[in-house]
């Protein structure tokens, strides 16, 4: 699927505001609240919007530890170490890479003792991996959810 300006317009409006009504949106378009519902289940149904969501401060729920970690893996494991850490509860997101390290991956955690609980327990213990790094997030500057267009 094409999309054209509006479709672009629509997108950015809901990356904004994901609970924006079709009549808001449609009054910021000069477009019909069913127009909007078109185009939007349109994006939906071909993989654009991949779904809605909301973004939680993680202080503000206890998960005020954010660390990233480059972990290298065997290449026999990497699939299976890269699945195991992906259903970690801890574990907010996880990429193969290219580069230097094998995978990248955003761990949240309450406190620096569940931390080490998780390298210790959940990482250390996971076979084929070979090195393991980590990097403590001190202060975000900027954090994207989504896509920009």
């Amino acid at each position: 699927m094409k999309i054209d300006e509006i479709d672009r317009r629509i997108l950015e409006l809901l990356a904004e505001n994901g609970r924006m009504s079709y009549v808001d949106i449609g009054k910021e378009l000069n477009l019909s609240r069913v127009s909007i519902r078109e185009r939007v289940n349109q994006l939906q149904e071909n993989g654009i919007i991949e779904k809605f969501t909301v973004v939680i401060n993680s202080d503000k729920v206890g998960k005020a530890v954010s660390a990233f970690f480059e972990v290298d893996c065997e290449p026999a494991s990497l699939v299976s170490v890269a699945e195991t850490l992906a259903n970690n509860p801890s574990v907010a997101s996880c990429y193969q890479m290219t580069g230097p390290s094998t995978l990248h991956m955003h761990v949240l955690v309450e406190d620096f003792l569940r931390l080490e609980k998780f390298i210790n327990e959940e990482l250390y213990s996971l076979e084929g991996i070979t090195r393991v790094a980590s990097h403590i997030l001190l202060r975000r500057f900027k954090s994207r959810t989504g896509l920009k267009l």
